[in-house]
């Protein structure tokens, strides 16, 4: 695993995801979450999985199924009520994706 791209990928998209948090729960009420948080969470991660790739100077398709795993992670967590841990785990095992050492075919763009 190479080490500091894991931590370049957590930081940003620990950032990422925080700072579009919070311009969300300042934007909107808790009840819009509660009705579609099922759609704008996933759509959420998934954009700053795209932002943090693009920030990192990854190949986004290769990072953005790197999110949609860890997504699968964090929604779990959600179902069984800790939301918060699953977001923690989904940016390790996100930043972990990414860091790891890939093959020429397999850093999709």
């Amino acid at each position: 695993m190479r080490f500091e791209v894991f931590w370049r990928v957590a930081v940003v998209q620990l950032a990422a995801v925080g700072g579009l948090a919070l311009v969300l729960a300042l934007m909107f009420s808790h009840r819009f979450f509660v009705d579609w948080g099922w759609l704008v969470g996933p759509l959420a991660w998934l954009g700053c999985a795209w932002l943090t790739a693009r920030i990192v100077g990854l190949a986004r398709g290769f990072a953005l199924a790197g999110a949609v795993l860890a997504g699968v992670v964090s929604a779990i967590a959600v179902v069984i009520g800790i939301h918060w841990l699953g977001v923690v785990i989904a940016v390790g095992l996100f930043a972990a994706w990414c860091a790891r050492p890939t093959s020429e075919g397999a850093a999709w763009t």
